[in-house]
């Protein structure tokens, strides 16, 4: 069976996510039903980024097996024809090795998180944003979040209901910088990330930007190992699954991880 890679898009708002749930429609159940409607067979479409209700996407990665060797524009075309009353594009498909999975095969993936900063309300970008009306300070925003780059135990910033049985992970980028117009945009980039931890970040980033937070507090929160340390998560609507790297991945230099006294990265779970 020929396996297929797909580029898509979508607006998440109302989605209850990536994945396919019982009760609530999510974009991979959305994309599913397409590619039913076109080639006539089921098949499971296998995502790079399981993002949570509400996130968007402009460059997710999913990879399915079709029972016919179909022309990758052929399957692009038809997918949109079938998709065209849902906020979800196939950007790209190609035709993939038998060994390439969507997930597993990533070497780094992107997110964007775009917060919009001024007085008034938006009105054009109301669910694609995250309005904050008091000023920020970006500059400290970037310098903290400097701090959380390299490899960390972040169970500070993880959700009470991730799954993951090791919160160590290493972020190779977290940089805040002035968007178009009044937008501040938060990039990061790993390899993995632990359920909601992006959105932590932007919350916490906020606190700093807002000035009730230093650098030194933001260091602590990290150091407590305590979600209840962390400040509050941001709203999905700012983020954006922007990219997902394959093959050999760009090396940088991060700092070296020195885990506390009292851990043993391998056998420390919640």
């Amino acid at each position: 069976m020929p396996r297929y890679k797909l580029t898509i898009e979508y607006d998440g708002t109302h989605y209850c996510g990536w994945q396919r749930q019982k009760a609530d429609l999510s974009v991979q159940e959305e994309i599913e039903r397409a590619v039913a409607g076109f080639s006539g067979g089921a098949a499971t479409l296998f995502g790079a980024g399981r993002t949570d209700a509400g996130v968007h996407a402009t460059g997710q990665v999913a990879h399915l097996d079709l029972a016919r060797d179909w022309e990758t524009d052929v399957v692009r075309d038809a997918l949109n024809a079938h998709l065209r009353d849902a906020p979800v594009s196939i950007l790209a498909v190609e035709r993939a090795a038998d060994d390439f999975d969507a997930r597993f095969s990533a070497r780094q993936r992107h997110y964007l998180y775009r917060i919009f900063n001024r007085r008034a309300p938006p009105a054009l970008l109301a669910g694609r944003v995250w309005w904050v009306s008091r000023p920020l300070d970006v500059d400290a925003m970037h310098q903290a979040a400097q701090r959380l780059v390299g490899t960390h135990d972040f169970d500070t910033f993880r959700s009470a209901h991730c799954q993951a049985k090791n919160p160590i992970r290493t972020l190779e980028q977290l940089d805040v910088v002035r968007g178009p117009g009044d937008e501040i945009h938060i990039h990061a980039m790993a390899q993995s990330f632990l359920h909601n931890q992006i959105r932590s970040f932007a919350g916490t980033l906020k606190l700093v930007g807002e000035g009730r937070w230093s650098e030194a507090d933001l260091v602590s929160a990290l150091e407590a190992r305590d979600r209840t340390r962390c400040g509050p998560v941001a709203p999905p609507d700012g983020l954006y699954l922007t990219q997902i790297t394959y093959g050999t991945a760009p090396k940088r230099t991060l700092p070296a991880y020195t885990p506390a006294r009292d851990e043993t990265a391998a056998t420390r779970t919640r």
